[in-house]
């Protein structure tokens, strides 16, 4: 008991302190509009055990705390959210403290991550409207944020007025300071605060803009728009790695090609997918119609809950361009393989550092476009081994999507999916008519290797 009280007045005598020494200068206060989670719909089988033990153990503890975010803007459509974060006045060393495996992560803003088991929950402090502390680059993009304030000042900081919405799974109460909720029912993506200003300070918040109305079929707000195509350049300013990250989501989003097709249309793609111009416009309509399927089937598959391979979809993206130049070096000569690699090397070289792709993804990439020539291969030993190959499920699925877009001969991937679904003694035919077939269209037999002559008797 003595333990537990030495705990208490630890964990809440800093926050009075530090409060106070880190808040500069306070918002307007005001006070929010009040809702019933259930009156709104929110089915409480869909809030991670994880998030609700959260809140729970911060209000145990004397403190605020709130899902927040898009977890409780896809709550209220019904939606179940990937993940969940949540919002309080618990500094980041005082939610460390409650927790029993958490950890303080972030310099831009400095965050928990709370651990129960394979989920993380991601709980940051109510940041505060404005601050001397805030350090800015020279273009206007926050560096640097670790000044705390109150939940009204936080709901001001957010990007979209569905996403400043708080929620109480414990007193089931929705907290609305921007009208998030009459927002979210018209189906209106609106920037709080002024919108030139806001991208300045962040400019994901275009990319977040452009995906999360894809994403949802959402319409953007007038105002929020307006900007975006006049602005396009500072995504520039980006680190690559949170360009990478947006794109993921947009591209994991289940409206992926209506997402990078409005990506394209504000003039932000030139910052993060510079070769949507070479893939949208390419001169060969069956290039344009491979990604076009491939992305909706990428879209399809999300909104079915199968799993989708990033590795995948940037081998769709950049395969047009990999294609032509394989085509040009066969043509000029060079034998088919080799020629395959050296295009390879070549469009990996030249795109990787503007799409900012992680390298363990250009892995898999390499290895979908290698086995590509492999599936023409169709003698048993070489079909065994093409088959036990970790990427045989998603080079497979890539083959039937060329040869969907006529990029390849429709015979070989009919060929493929009759081999999967037969038994036995069927692939044993269906080899032998491949080989047959081979040797009719004047297929080149193996050599044997001639044995080398036998020594002359000394004389």
């Amino acid at each position: 008991m003595i333990k537990k009280l030495f705990k208490s007045i630890a964990r809440l005598a800093p926050s009075r302190l530090s409060i106070k020494a880190t808040r500069r200068v306070k918002g307007v206060p005001h006070e929010p509009e009040l809702f019933k989670g259930a009156r709104l719909g929110i089915d409480h089988k869909l809030i991670s055990h994880a998030a609700m033990r959260t809140v729970q153990e911060l209000q145990k503890a004397g403190f605020k705390a709130y899902v927040v975010g898009g977890a409780v803007r896809d709550l209220l459509l019904g939606i179940r959210p990937k993940d969940f974060d949540v919002a309080t006045n618990a500094e980041p060393e005082q939610v460390q403290r409650t927790f029993r495996r958490a950890r303080i992560i972030g310099r831009r803003f400095r965050l928990v991550h709370v651990m129960f088991g394979p989920e993380t929950i991601e709980v940051s402090t109510f940041r505060a409207l404005q601050s001397d502390d805030i350090e800015l680059d020279e273009h206007g993009r926050v560096l640097r944020d670790n000044v705390f304030g109150e939940q009204h000042e936080d709901a001001t900081r957010r990007d979209f007025t569905v996403n400043a919405l708080y929620y109480d799974p414990i007193s089931d109460q929705v907290l609305d300071y921007h009208h998030g909720v009459k927002d979210l029912k018209s189906k209106l993506l609106r920037m709080i605060g002024n919108p030139e200003h806001r991208y300045r300070e962040d400019p994901v918040r275009m990319l977040r803009a452009v995906r999360l109305a894809a994403k949802l079929g959402f319409e953007i707000e007038g105002a929020t728009r307006r900007p975006i195509k006049a602005m396009a350049d500072l995504i520039h300013n980006v680190p690559n790695a949170r360009l990478f990250d947006e794109m993921l989501k947009l591209l994991h989003s289940g409206n992926a090609y209506e997402g990078l097709r409005q990506l394209r249309a504000e003039g932000l793609h030139h910052g993060c997918l510079p070769l949507l111009d070479l893939v949208f416009d390419h001169e060969d309509p069956r290039a344009v119609d491979f990604v076009t399927r491939a992305l909706k089937s990428t879209d399809t598959r999300i909104h079915e809950g199968k799993p989708v391979s990033p590795g995948f979809l940037f081998a769709a993206l950049l395969w047009s361009l990999v294609d032509e130049k394989w085509r040009q070096r066969h043509t000029q000569g060079e034998h088919l393989i080799p020629a395959l690699n050296a295009a390879i090397d070549e469009i990996i070289d030249t795109q990787l550092d503007a799409l900012a792709i992680q390298r363990r993804y250009v892995s898999d990439m390499r290895e979908i476009w290698l086995m590509q020539p492999r599936f023409e291969k169709r003698q048993a030993a070489a079909v065994a081994r093409l088959m036990e190959h970790v990427r045989f499920k998603a080079a497979y699925d890539f083959l039937l999507l060329r040869a969907q877009s006529g990029q390849c001969d429709t015979a070989l991937a009919e060929w493929w999916e009759a081999y999967l679904q037969a038994d036995h003694a069927a692939r044993t035919e269906l080899i032998s008519q491949a080989n047959a077939s081979r040797t009719k269209s004047g297929g080149t037999k193996r050599r044997r290797r001639r044995k080398p002559a036998a020594p002359m008797p000394e004389a």
